[in-house]
């Protein structure tokens, strides 16, 4: 820990920080690392249900963009451009892979090829949902027989849609059949009642204040009900108006789509909902996914056995509709679901609309398609790509603010089991060394080339230690827990936890399977996902490797801090890795 704050503090500041931490590990911190010892002999992991428990769960800040993360389509292919086809596709395939969950035929992922990673996570990936609480939230989980259906919403309308009919799976033309039965439903006997459009936006409020709300309105009668069928629903569909185009001479297109899943309106979206599925007019998809269930990688198996699924012979017709077997009999209208909404929780869903309108419009969103080249090129230079794109990111960030920061990057813990994430700091004393170098004229190319290696090394030094549980900063978390519950004062570790990360960074993985091959074919390729900043004046960056010549890059900040820009450092980042590229010779390039 002490060796990662050095370059982040003065010569006085790091001083201090070296007693504090010498005082706890010689003082108090004994005896905290005792009672975690003995948590560590009673318990499977003893971390993460702390973490998933203090950090998600007891959370009080709103889901959306504080928590919640998007996913976006496979925007240089398309599957078809009916959006019923393609949101019956999507269902069946999702259901598919739900039934090879549940029947624990789902091959684990290997590291290299030979080390199984911990699939526990994958456990919750359908109908899961988080329950608000007044002081903590709770996970609602259903059995597989309770989650066979979906809950569709459609121009403010709630459908439920059974997907099994007398024990088997719809086929792709009944669900497509269902689907388009809900989008001519124009109801003129039942219209959208007042408020219910904008129902969704109490899932955007603080969790004490939606807490409140739910144990007053949705706990008993019509209400109850209704929100019983949400909550098991294996996961929820949003069936958009608009339509979600991507255009190489439109630097605006994909962010429209990004802020559309990150946080829609602030009304429609269920952002409690573990999985929510989003299907735009035009046939391209999207998810907005509940964080404390799972991790991206989790989500992004489920993604690609989703696409792996599409691409297989035979699945839509001439005319883009879905193939396959037609109805063996007349399939009940899907339910529309009641709710009661008097005057009092109209005039809340409204307020709360409205809180929640005003946030989306402070989210700064930069999308960006690097195709200048990518993993190929960077490894033809004998670095590592991801602690290639770590330095120009740090490189940027030093640039538009001529100083370093706390810098947090996602390392994946599931080589142990129940293993979630630990924290991979990129800010290191090497790290630091080549970027005053590139941005000293007088250093010379050979002299950057030099400390860029060793940065990328330590890099990935430090990201393997993480990986094998040599971690701080899980550790130094759980001891603070543990510190809590004594109620023992730590000055090191109140000090070590109040750390504001303002640069939030993780490296989406892609194609972990193989299933898709997307070296073959690149037109395959996701655009991965993003996610808000972790501070009011910091970043959230998300990348994805995809290929060999392309990075996608997501970049947010908030528009109400002047002194954060996500378009100005995404346009850095882009210059940074082109400078960094370029100490290379034009043969390696």
């Amino acid at each position: 820990y002490i060796q990662s704050v050095q370059p982040l503090l003065t010569d006085e500041e790091f001083e201090k920080m070296k007693k504090l931490a010498y005082d706890f590990q010689n003082g108090v911190g004994r005896k905290l690392q005792r009672y975690l010892f003995l948590k560590y002999l009673w318990s499977v992991n003893y971390v993460s249900d702390w973490w998933e428990q203090y950090v998600y769960l007891r959370g009080r800040s709103s889901l959306m963009i504080n928590s919640s993360y998007y996913a976006l389509d496979a925007m240089f292919y398309t599957m078809t451009e009916h959006q019923v086809a393609r949101t019956a596709s999507i269902i069946h395939a999702m259901m598919v892979y739900k039934k090879l969950l549940e029947s624990e035929r789902l091959e684990p992922l290997l590291l290299r090829g030979l080390i199984p990673l911990c699939s526990s996570q994958y456990e919750r990936s359908f109908g899961t949902t988080r329950i608000p609480g007044i002081e903590q939230d709770t996970l609602r989980h259903v059995d597989r027989e309770e989650s066979r259906h979906v809950v569709v919403v459609c121009q403010g309308r709630y459908y439920t849609v059974p997907l099994y009919s007398r024990g088997r799976l719809l086929s792709l033309m009944e669900i497509e059949g269902q689907i388009q039965r809900i989008l001519n439903d124009s109801m003129p006997d039942r219209p959208v009642k007042n408020g219910e459009q904008k129902l969704p936006a109490l899932t955007a409020m603080k969790r004490d204040e939606w807490g409140r709300i739910y144990q007053t309105f949705f706990t008993s009668g019509q209400n109850r009900k209704a929100m019983d069928i949400l909550e098991k629903a294996a996961f929820v569909v949003f069936l958009d108006e608009d339509p979600a185009i991507y255009s190489k001479d439109d630097d605006t297109s994909l962010e429209k789509m990004g802020h559309s899943l990150l946080h829609g309106t602030g009304c429609n979206r269920w952002f409690d909902k573990g999985t929510t599925l989003v299907v735009f007019s035009n046939g391209k998809i999207g998810f907005n996914i509940e964080h404390s269930w799972a991790d991206a990688p989790v989500v992004g198996q489920m993604l690609e056995n989703t696409f792996q699924q599409e691409l297989e012979p035979n699945r839509y017709d001439a005319n883009g509709h879905c193939v396959g077997p037609a109805t063996s009999g007349p399939l009940k209208f899907p339910d529309r679901l009641d709710w009661d909404l008097n005057e009092e929780l109209v005039d809340i869903i409204e307020r709360a609309a409205e809180d929640a309108e005003k946030r989306t419009k402070d989210l700064q969103l930069r999308i960006m398609v690097h195709d200048a080249f990518g993993k190929g090129a960077i490894k033809k230079c004998k670095l590592g790509p991801d602690g290639f794109i770590q330095m120009a990111i740090q490189l940027a960030f030093y640039k538009e603010h001529q100083q370093f920061c706390l810098t947090y990057e996602a390392g994946m813990m599931r080589l142990f089991r129940d293993g979630r994430t630990e924290t991979v700091r990129p800010v290191t004393q090497q790290s630091c060394a080549f970027v005053k170098a590139m941005c000293n004229p007088k250093t010379s190319k050979e002299e950057c080339r030099k400390l860029l290696y060793f940065a990328c090394e330590n890099h990935q030094e430090t990201a393997r230690r993480a990986m094998i549980g040599e971690g701080v900063d899980r550790h130094l978390f759980c001891l603070y827990i543990v510190s809590k519950a004594l109620k023992i004062d730590s000055p090191f570790l109140q000090q070590v936890l109040g750390e504001p990360w303002r640069l939030s960074t993780s490296q989406t993985p892609h194609d972990q399977t193989g299933v898709l091959r997307t070296n073959e074919f690149p037109e395959r390729l996701s655009f991965g996902g993003g996610f808000g900043p972790v501070a009011d004046d910091g970043y959230g960056i998300s990348y994805v490797i995809a290929g060999e010549n392309h990075v996608f890059f997501h970049v947010s900040s908030y528009a109400h801090c002047k002194q954060t820009n996500c378009y100005k450092l995404g346009d850095r980042i882009q210059e940074c890795m082109s400078e960094m590229l370029q100490l290379f010779n034009t043969e390696q390039q």
